[in-house]
Formats: structure tokens, C-alpha cells, sequence
């Protein structure tokens, strides 16, 4: 039977890829999920596995030629893979190796060797930095307990053991990068599984908690907030956490350890001399996150690719706060869900994007693509940095679901729980510096998309209303446009339309 390797999806946007090597030639054995060559994209690295076991025949894409979604690239035979049970001796020979067919080597060592892999990143996510282990080489481990953290550009990834037992090699160290589907480590399965209990007891230091996580209950902390508070000394009693449920994160350790650390003595001697060691104990040098690198990088990539430009107005937010206070009680007791400023918001642009379509749409080579739904993205500051969940079909929302969906998102922000998905498709973008003070800003946009809107802070101001001067409740408003689609009558106009569905929130209702 012969098995078609076709080229994966690429991720948003991405409609065509580069076959840049091939790790295999017609004639080879190979294996289910083997690598079998790498494509590039403009964006990304993406590898393609073997669908199937068996010999790789024709190779109909080769290397430097230009390939689309779903075009052919070889074709495998599939079950003539003879050659494989030659190599399975050479496996069982090499149980430290990392290189060929991890699959067989554990296989054929007994059933009691257990590799631990890279689980699936996201869609168009291929590679990710190993941050924490928390375990060690020859560390009894329980099934499902977490052994290591990995970064990608988006999001924190816990990896749970797949098996009770005793981890052997770790093949990625701390600080590698790994492919989606690499492997980190291995566990002989069942080999000093029962004292895990034990070893854990004595190798933890005074006053850390285990996975009970302290006196929260069967709240428990995050993995990399246990290694930290491990290494500073602290027990789970000296941090207060920001989490779900008052789960302890990596940031409220540091919060912590940074409060309780004793000042720094005062020079006794001129402050002005250049000692270098004295500049080392006074400066902490870290690693950006692959998360920060993307957010620096995105931005930046931004400002260079866009025409962008910000246009301001204000809007008297009276109307909203009386309506908000005349009915939230009633609309908590029947939705249960408190109701914010940011579904009001996001009715709003929902108005005004109908009416100035180019807001929601984006460049794509040459073409304009115009959005006929609306994905809102709501920005939102978390301790590993910016992150901007998608509300999907938030015009199809009434003021109850987009509350709840807000919340949702908000606290898996949080908790460092969101997936690609979570974050992938928005069309336009809401970003509300007000919740930090903020009085004005000209927000960055969210590429490929053109629009994105900046609430800041509700502040009393004298206005004047009817030829008299009164103190209104004024917020500023900036939306920052990609002007190679967007014109400065469009920008303005939707601005306007926006700060009027505001100011008489009755115009969401009669659609004007």
C-alpha cells in the first residue's frame, strides 16, 4: 500500500514553503513520526514526519523547490520497511542514544524504558527552549508528575511523566532547543517507583512544601515556583500567590525573595570607584524569554512593515458608568458574570468596524482581505508579558457572553493556561492601559492586523456642557491604523463612531 506525504499547514497566512532538506533518500527504512525532511516558510521551520512505517519511494519535491498546503512531497511503501528489524539489534545495543528511532530502542529494552517527548507546541509552533528541570538523573518520579517547563515564543509548557518509574538520561539539558516531538529524557518505568516518596521527602529542603503546596490545600504551586522558592530559601507560607486559587507562580517568588533580600550596605569608601566586582553583586543579568523575544520582535517588525499612525479623541464615559451602575446587580444575579467596561467597548467597535470595514481588514501581499466577522483580541499584561487572547465572533455576542468569554481568557492569562488557539485569528484589538493608570498612549498595532484601540483612565475633567463648565468623567481615546489601507477620514470616522455609541449607549440597541 503506498502512503502519500503531503506538505502540513503552514500557519495563518502562510500558503507556500521552501523544501530545504532531506533527511532521507528513495530506498530507506523509515519509521512512524520519523523526521523525514524540513520545509521553509517566510515565518517558520516546519518538519515533516513520516505518516506511516515502511520505505520511502519517490521523492517528488526536491530540495529548493517551492511547494503549496497539501501539495505531494514522496511517497512511502508502506509495511516494506524489512530493514527495520535489522537495525532493532543495533538499538537494543545503544540504550543512551538519542539519535535514531527512539521508539524501537525503547521498545525493544523490555517494555521497562520510557521515552519522554516534546508534546504538541501549537499550530505552527515547531520548536521550543527547555527552561527548568525539576527533576534529575536517577530521580524516582510518579506518573503525571512534571518534570520539566519549556518556552515557546507564546506560551509555558509542562511536561507530566508518562510513566512511574526512575528518569534515566535527559537528553536535552536546560537552555537546548528541541524540536515539537524531540525527545527530553527517559524513564525506566517501574525501576524505584515505590521510595519516590521518600527520596522527594529527604531531598527537599526545610519548609518547602511538596505538591501539596503549602497551607492553599490541594492548591498546588507551579513547578518552576517550587525550584525557585527551593533555591531562595523561602516555604510556601513566605509567598502570596497571584494564581488561580492562590496558586504560587514563578513571579511571586521572585516578588518575595526580592522583598525579604537585605539592602544592599552602604559604601564606606568613595561610591565613584569603578570596582567591577562591587558593579557584578549590584546588576542581574537574565536571559529574555522566548516570549520576550517574540513580543520585542513582533512590535519591532511592526513599526518597520506599517504605515502606522494614531488618531485621538475622548469620550465622556457618564452615560456608560450610570447604566453599569443602574444594572449590574440585576445582570450579575441573572448571567453571573459582573458587568465591565470592556464588553461596552467591544460592542462599540463592533458598531463602528460595520460601518469603516477597512479597520477589520489586513494586507496580504497584494490583496486586501476584508474581514465579514469580528475576532477581538483583548490585550492583556500578564507577569511573563503581553499576551492577547481572541474573543472569536464577538459580533455575534450579546453583553453576557462577552463578559463571560473576558473572564475566561483573562484568568487563563493568568495562570499561564492559554493555548495557540487562544491567541491565533483576531481581526482588530483592544488594549486598555487605563487599568495601570494610564492617561494617553499611541498603542502598537497587532500585526497583520490595522487597527487597534486604546482605552486609558476614567478621569474627572471641567467640561463644558451647554455653555456651562462641569465635571465629567472623561477617558481619552487612541487608535493607531495601519495607513496603507486605512485613511485618516476612515480612522477618524470610526474613532467618532465610537466615542457616540459610548456617550448614548442606546445606539448599540437601535443600530445607528
Amino acid at each position: 500500500m503506498t502512503i502519500d506525504v503531503k506538505v502540513p499547514t503552514l500557519g495563518e497566512s502562510v500558503t507556500e514553503a521552501t523544501v530545504a532538506t532531506w533527511f532521507k533518500k528513495p530506498g530507506d527504512a523509515v519509521a512512524t513520526d520519523e523526521m523525514l525532511c524540513e520545509l521553509e516558510t517566510d515565518k517558520v521551520t516546519v518538519e515533516v514526519p513520516s505518516p506511516a512505517t515502511g520505505t520511502l519511494g519517490e521523492i517528488v519535491a526536491a530540495e529548493g523547490e517551492t511547494v503549496g498546503v497539501d501539495a505531494l512531497l514522496a511517497t512511502i511503501s508502506e509495511g516494506a520497511g524489512a530493514p527495520a528489524s535489522d537495525e532493532a539489534p543495533a538499538a537494543v545495543a545503544e540504550p543512551g542514544s538519542s539519535d535514531d528511532a527512539p521508539a524501537e530502542a525503547s521498545g525493544d529494552a523490555g517494555g521497562d524504558a520510557v521515552d519522554v517527548m516534546v508534546p504538541a507546541l501549537g499550530e505552527s509552533v515547531t520548536e521550543a527552549t527547555v527552561a527548568t528541570w525539576f527533576k534529575a538523573a536517577g530521580d524516582a518520579v510518579a506518573q503525571d508528575e512534571m518534570l520539566c517547563e519549556l518556552e515557546t515564543d507564546k506560551v509555558s509548557v509542562e511536561v507530566p511523566a508518562p510513566a512511574a518509574g526512575t528518569l534515566g538520561e535527559i537528553v536535552a539539558k536546560e537552555g537546548e532547543t528541541v524540536a515539537a516531538g524531540g525527545k527530553l529524557a527517559v524513564i525506566q518505568a517501574g525501576a524505584g517507583g515505590a521510595p519516590a516518596s521518600a527520596p522527594k521527602a529527604a531531598e527537599a529542603p526545610a519548609g518547602v512544601g511538596g505538591d501539596s503546596g503549602g497551607p492553599k490545600g490541594d492548591v498546588e504551586d507551579a513547578p518552576s515556583a517550587k525550584k525557585l522558592m527551593a533555591e531562595k530559601g523561602l516555604s510556601s507560607g513566605d509567598v502570596k500567590g497571584s494564581g488561580r486559587d492562590g496558586r504560587v507562580m514563578k513571579e511571586d517568588v521572585l516578588r518575595a525573595a526580592a522583598a525579604t533580600a537585605p539592602a544592599p550596605a552602604a559604601p564606606a569608601q568613595a561610591p565613584r570607584a569603578p570596582v567591577s566586582a562591587d558593579q557584578a553583586d549590584r546588576e542581574e543579568r537574565v536571559k529574555m524569554t522566548r516570549l520576550r523575544q517574540t513580543i520585542a520582535k513582533r512590535l519591532k517588525d511592526s513599526q518597520n512593515t506599517a504605515a502606522m499612525l494614531t488618531t485621538y479623541n475622548e469620550v465622556d464615559m457618564g452615560a456608560v458608568m450610570d447604566l453599569r451602575s443602574e444594572y449590574k446587580d440585576l445582570f450579575q444575579k441573572k448571567h453571573g458574570v459582573k458587568l465591565g467596561f470592556m464588553s461596552f467597548f467591544t460592542k462599540a467597535c463592533v458598531h463602528a468596524l460595520n460601518e469603516v470595514p477597512e479597520v477589520n481588514a489586513e494586507i496580504d501581499g497584494t490583496d486586501v482581505v476584508y474581514h465579514r466577522y469580528v475576532n477581538m483580541g483583548i490585550a492583556a499584561g500578564t507577569p511573563q508579558g503581553l499576551v492577547v487572547p481572541v474573543i472569536r465572533d464577538a459580533d455575534a455576542m450579546s453583553f453576557a457572553e462577552i463578559e463571560k468569554a473576558i473572564a475566561e481568557k483573562g484568568a487563563a492569562a493568568r495562570d499561564g493556561k492559554l493555548s495557540m488557539a487562544d491567541m491565533q485569528g483576531g481581526t482588530f484589538t483592544i488594549s486598555n492601559g487605563g487599568v495601570y493608570g494610564s492617561l494617553m498612549s499611541s498603542p502598537i498595532l497587532n500585526p497583520p492586523q490595522s487597527g487597534i484601540l486604546g482605552m486609558h483612565k476614567i478621569q474627572d475633567r471641567p467640561m463644558v456642557v451647554g455653555g456651562e463648565i462641569v465635571i465629567r468623567p472623561m477617558m481619552y481615546l487612541a487608535l493607531s491604523y495601519d495607513h496603507r489601507i486605512v485613511d485618516g477620514k476612515g480612522a477618524v470616522t470610526f474613532l467618532v463612531r465610537v466615542k457616540e455609541a459610548l456617550e448614548d449607549p442606546r445606539r448599540l440597541l437601535m443600530d445607528l
